[in-house]
């Protein structure tokens, strides 16, 4: 952003994945951070039925009482409008960028960043090639492995090739228990785990009414070790460890109870910080995710070390997500976090913007 220059920032939120509250709440959170002499805010929110609205109330609220009169979470109601013509109307006095908090599929996936390419429009975040890679758990595994890096040991499954010889298949190839996950939804929304055949035919049966892939994983017994990336070129968090109340991290334990432990950072040993961030980086590089992600693992304590397990495009912006806090601890409060995307943004889109003018020229 240059000196004195306002942006237009159009805040997406809502969407219509199960991720949906997840996204209304890291709204709130990204427009109390946002300094109004520099950012002339428009919140934008995605019905469950995927309607895009200009989100009149929350606009109301700012403007009349700031940013700490919002709500705890934001609500997508108000008059429709229409997806292109909202990323696209130029602002006043400095350039339109947009500022994608939609979690999980229709928001995460490369959809919205598609939308916004096609309308010329600066978005925060990776491109469409990175959001989709990543965002498909099969797919991130396959390339995570062509890496070289070391990961869980997991099997992928369409819905309809599901066959009774699944469950030894599982019993052979990862052993009793596994994790059951939609291959495109994240935030822990419909991942159960699965002791046995029975279970894992009723885990299935979860996973199938979000994707029609499944991700069977092993299950690691070890600690959940996560680290943050940002920049270009990125550079790595210090490491976070969640300690969960639950059996496993899953989603109640994540927003709704308050339970897990968030040690920030993580109890490691410079040499184990130094490995972990290696990893993260060698991981964002191999799904081509650009200027932020979060990439979660385990640490197996009997001899493999660090094994990737996930990495994120759109980690939560909520007050006690652990994308922030990893920044935060590393030196980066939550507002520079946010201004430092938003100029991400703005340089991702003049470079390639120069270059299309480059290739214009030799073609001329």
């Amino acid at each position: 952003m240059k000196e004195g220059e306002r942006v237009r920032l159009v805040v997406l939120f809502g969407g219509r994945s199960a991720e949906h509250e997840v996204s209304c709440t890291s709204a709130v959170s990204v427009l109390q951070a946002l300094d109004p002499d520099r950012y002339d805010v428009v919140p934008v929110g995605v019905t469950r039925e995927g309607r895009w609205v200009l989100a009149e109330e929350a606009a109301k609220v700012l403007a009349a009482g700031g940013p700490k009169a919002l709500p705890p979470a934001l609500t997508a109601e108000g008059p429709t409008v229409g997806p292109l013509e909202t990323v696209a109307e130029t602002g006043e006095a400095g350039p339109t960028v947009v500022l994608p908090l939609l979690h999980g599929p229709f928001g995460e996936d490369g959809t919205v960043q598609g939308l916004c390419e096609l309308a010329g429009v600066p978005y925060v975040g990776s491109g469409v090639l990175g959001s989709a890679a990543a965002m498909d758990k099969i797919t991130a595994k396959r390339l995570v492995g062509e890496a070289g890096l070391p990961q869980t040991r997991w099997l992928g499954v369409r819905e309809w090739d599901v066959d009774r010889r699944l469950a030894s298949v599982v019993e052979d190839e990862l052993g009793w228990p596994v994790f059951v996950k939609p291959s495109n939804l994240g935030s822990s929304v419909g991942v159960s785990k699965a002791h046995d055949a029975g279970e894992l035919a009723t885990s299935l049966h979860l996973a199938f009414t979000y994707d029609e892939w499944a991700l069977i994983e092993e299950a690691v017994d070890g600690r959940e070790i996560e680290v943050g990336l940002l920049g270009e070129p990125a550079e790595a968090s210090v490491p976070g460890e969640i300690r969960p109340s639950r059996e496993f991290y899953d989603y109640e334990d994540k927003y709704l109870v308050d339970g897990a432990e968030l040690l920030v950072p993580a109890p490691l040993s410079a040499a184990e910080t130094a490995e972990v961030q290696r990893l993260a980086l060698g991981a964002f590089h191999a799904v081509r995710a650009e200027a932020m992600a979060r990439v979660d693992f385990f640490y197996d304590d009997r001899g493999r070390g660090f094994v990737v397990n996930e990495i994120n495009t759109i980690p939560g912006f909520t007050p006690i997500s652990m994308y922030p806090k990893l920044w935060e601890a590393s030196g980066v409060p939550y507002a520079e976090l946010v201004d430092r995307l938003v100029r991400l943004a703005l340089k991702r889109h003049a470079r390639r913007a120069s270059r299309v003018g480059r290739r214009r020229q030799l073609e001329s």
